[in-house]
């Protein structure tokens, strides 16, 4: 299967607490900055790696902006992070967001494909996940199964996944994602990947389990 033939189904991934061995510095060469808000146009871009998509999109980025973040637009400027070359040009961002004023979540990771493999994912997550304070945790993310790279960097640091058949109004999409991922992973990154149930009677996690491959 190939990239572009993945489905575009919802994933949902919490870490209830932090792996702090999955941390490592930011690569050499590169280094973390708070956005700038003339760069807004090019973090709207910043998700979509065809130009052509990225236009596309534009008005739906505007919109999720508007809705998410402009009643707080300065503290969405001094928390959104962008990695940055030597010559402070953004190749990747991502920030944590105080959802709904009760949860952490992990808004908009990305690095640039050109960047990838360099280490850059690892470094971002591990300063926007360990900056947080342990009672900060469990943190949230919303994800797809055509991102089983960041998938597994996610499980590196914590994440499993939500087993419940509706998050946020939108359906889970776990069990037709998993036999992707199976195929698009390595074995043993996918068979590090873990499914949590959230039990509302007692407002706990259950222990996770790994997935089994058939």
């Amino acid at each position: 299967m190939k990239d572009c033939e993945i489905p575009d189904l919802n994933l949902f991934m919490a870490c209830p607490a932090l792996r702090r061995e999955a941390l490592a510095p930011m690569p050499q060469g590169f280094y973390l900055r708070s956005l700038r808000k003339e760069e807004w146009a090019l973090w709207k871009a910043m998700p979509f790696d065809d130009p052509a998509q990225a236009q596309d999109y534009d008005g739906y980025m505007t919109d999720y902006f508007n809705r998410t973040y402009r009643d707080e637009e300065a503290l969405f400027y001094a928390r959104c992070q962008v990695i940055c070359d030597a010559e402070d040009r953004p190749v990747g961002t991502g920030f944590t967001w105080l959802q709904y004023g009760r949860y952490w979540t992990l808004h908009w990771i990305k690095v640039l494909k050109g960047y990838e493999g360099q280490g850059l994912g690892r470094g971002l997550l591990s300063a926007l996940l360990g900056a947080l304070q342990p009672g900060d945790f469990p943190v949230y993310l919303h994800t797809q199964p055509s991102s089983y790279r960041a998938i597994k960097l996610y499980s590196d640091f914590g994440f499993s996944f939500l087993d419940m058949p509706v998050i946020d109004g939108r359906e889970n999409g776990l069990a037709l994602s998993l036999p992707i991922l199976k195929q698009m992973m390595p074995e043993a990154a996918y068979r590090n990947l873990s499914v949590l149930h959230y039990d509302t009677a007692n407002g706990q996690f259950t222990p996770s389990e790994k997935i089994r491959l058939a």
